[in-house]
């Protein structure tokens, strides 16, 4: 799995921009003794979006590209000028892509739209210059508010892929055959077990002009919820699939309890995907005669819809994509629009991704941060400790720097935000 190019779960440090400091410059002219303030605000620091983008189908550009760094804003100058803002910076993502909290593995957003942009991590706020603190007792203000500190996160991105139906099964059950037969797809086919090593996407067409997208995961095994296998690194990919189609060979020695295991790691996985409308097809049914079909319908599940189909011999291919496509259609069975997640589970994580070491890269224009808010730039400082107290308050930061109600807005574009 090393050397794939689907990277799905990839691990990145991310870091907003700090806001420049406000400027306590006096104004000096000729003619001009005692000009006062004119000191200019600090330009804010660049925040970090991410954004969908429907041409990405994988995160391998994120694994060689693991800091994410925005500039900070410059400092203000004389003669009230406004410093510079930092630049933003845009992570671009596959449809699908869920953020978590390396270090908590708290859910923090999602991008699920394509051009559909997300501000991850809020850039500082620039500090006012002293021309905000001049007032009629307080004429020659000598200091001024430094920047608003960035903000540093380690983050999670996994990518759970969107498609319509999800096919779930044991190894060897012919779900890749399936997807080959039935789309363009060309998955890796052999007669062992795990022959599949990632996901694969196909686009069933339907009927000449209607199609739909059909994902194949590697097989599940019993026991998979618990980590064994390859089906629990991929089972996030059908989370958000419309409908699940189990597959089951007939020449399985009991199909109701493979069927009942499935359920189970499911259900183990995530609660929410027991609820997701479900499709039964019995695989490798060119072995079987119409008498022996009858006679195992009565031992089926009763509360799935059974198909019996074989890719090889193109039977029941047709009923088969029918039912699919009533399924997806049902308005009972629609994805909502807003999904529920849970955090990041401990057993769902990947060790080689969380045990990568971050030595982030200093920017070359940093300079020392003194935080000392009576520390002016210019000439002069603030040595009342009350004014102090009363002056840094967050009244002074301006309104158009006020968070919103939450902290991960979902913008149309950077530049608006």
């Amino acid at each position: 799995m090393a050397e794939s190019n689907f990277i799905d779960y990839v691990k990145i440090l991310c870091r907003s921009g700090k806001g420049g400091a406000g400027s306590a410059h006096l104004h000096r002219a000729k003619y001009i003794p005692k000009g006062g303030p004119d000191g200019g605000d600090g330009g804010r620091g660049g925040h970090v979006y991410l954004k969908g983008n429907r041409n990405l189908w994988t995160l391998i550009h994120l694994k060689y590209t693991r800091h994410i760094l925005a500039t900070d804003g410059q400092p203000g100058y004389e003669n009230q000028s406004t410093g510079k803002d930092g630049e933003d910076r845009t992570i671009e993502v596959p449809c699908g892509t869920a953020v978590y909290d390396a270090e908590t593995g708290q859910f923090l957003c999602d991008v699920t739209e394509h051009d559909q942009v997300v501000r991850l991590l809020k850039g500082g706020r620039g500090g006012l210059g002293n021309t905000h603190f001049k007032s009629a007792t307080r004429q020659t203000p000598r200091f001024a508010q430094p920047g608003e500190p960035g903000i540093e996160k380690t983050v999670i991105l996994e990518l759970k892929l969107l498609a319509d139906v999800g096919l779930v099964g044991f190894p060897n059950a012919g779900k890749s055959t399936l997807l080959s037969v039935i789309s363009a797809a060309k998955p890796k086919i052999a007669n062992y077990p795990f022959t599949t090593l990632e996901p694969n996407l196909g686009i069933v067409t339907y009927r000449g002009q209607q199609s739909f997208v059909m994902a194949d995961i590697p097989g599940i095994i019993e026991g998979a919820s618990e980590g064994k296998g390859l089906g629990l690194r991929f089972l996030r990919h059908i989370e958000r699939n419309a409908v699940l189609l189990f597959m089951i060979p007939a020449d399985s020695d009991d199909i109701r309890h493979e069927y009942d295991v499935l359920c189970n790691e499911l259900e183990t996985f995530n609660p929410d995907l027991v609820s997701k409308p479900r499709v039964l097809a019995i695989t490798k049914s060119d072995m079987l005669d119409d008498e022996l079909i009858d006679q195992m319908r009565s031992e089926l599940p009763a509360d799935v819809e059974t198909v019996f189909i074989s890719s090889v011999a193109q039977r029941g291919l047709t009923e088969l994509k029918d039912l699919l496509w009533r399924t997806i259609n049902d308005e009972r069975n629609r994805i909502p629009e807003t999904l529920t997640h849970r955090d990041l589970d401990a057993r769902h994580r990947e060790k080689a991704e969380d045990e990568f070491i971050f030595a982030a890269p200093e920017s070359e224009d940093e300079a020392p941060v003194d935080d000392t808010p009576n520390k002016a730039r210019g000439r002069g400082k603030m040595t009342d400790p009350e004014q102090n107290q009363r002056e840094w308050s967050e009244e002074y930061w301006e309104s158009d720097y006020d968070d919103e109600n939450k902290d991960f807005q979902v913008v149309s574009d950077p530049d608006d935000a």
